[in-house]
């Protein structure tokens, strides 16, 4: 049986373990691939007030960069829900 490459690795299964939702899972790499864009373009400057990739990756893509790291428990994190606000008259 031949064994296909997925888009992602490490798997999204084994992703959705560590962040508990497909809604957390979305917001954290969102969030870190967000951080590693702007690392990666402060660089020139020497500001150095970001936090670099924290797995050594082939990927081009700051978002695989963000699973990986997500992957390999570098990067912890969880989604908590905001509480509805009451009306009070």
């Amino acid at each position: 049986m031949q064994r296909f490459d997925t888009m992602i690795e490490p798997p999204v299964e084994e992703l959705l373990e560590r962040a508990g939702s497909k809604f957390g899972l979305v917001t954290l790499a969102a969030k870190r691939a967000r951080q590693i864009n702007s690392y990666y373009g402060q660089l020139g400057d020497g500001l150095g007030a970001l936090i670099p990739p924290q797995v050594t990756s082939n990927a081009s893509k700051s978002l695989s960069i963000a699973f990986e790291e997500i992957g390999s428990d570098k990067i912890v994190g969880s989604f908590e829900a905001a509480e509805p606000a009451s009306e009070t008259d």
